[in-house]
């Protein structure tokens, strides 16, 4: 995949020493996914519809969104819910 403008959300604390992580949201220019088995499982895209429902619970392949404390979830809700990065 290839991403235009990138954008700083936010970050929390990395369990290893002195680190950092960081949550972006990025312009995707395509839809074109390269999944590196070693590292991921699966990859895809979701419409904001889907993310809501992961976020309420209710997605019906039951994925769920992370716990709120977690950036991931922060980003999901930055996107599905507040419209960032339209």
């Amino acid at each position: 995949m290839r991403t235009g403008a990138v954008r700083y959300l936010a970050s929390q604390p990395w369990p290893f020493p002195a680190s950092l992580m960081i949550g972006c949201l990025a312009d995707a220019l395509n839809h074109d996914v390269t999944i590196d088995h070693d590292e991921l499982e699966d990859a895809r895209f979701f419409t904001r519809d889907e993310v809501r429902l992961m976020l309420e619970g209710q997605h019906p392949e039951g994925l769920l969104a992370p716990q709120p404390m977690a950036i991931a979830n922060a980003i999901m809700r930055a996107w599905a819910l507040d419209g960032a990065g339209v």
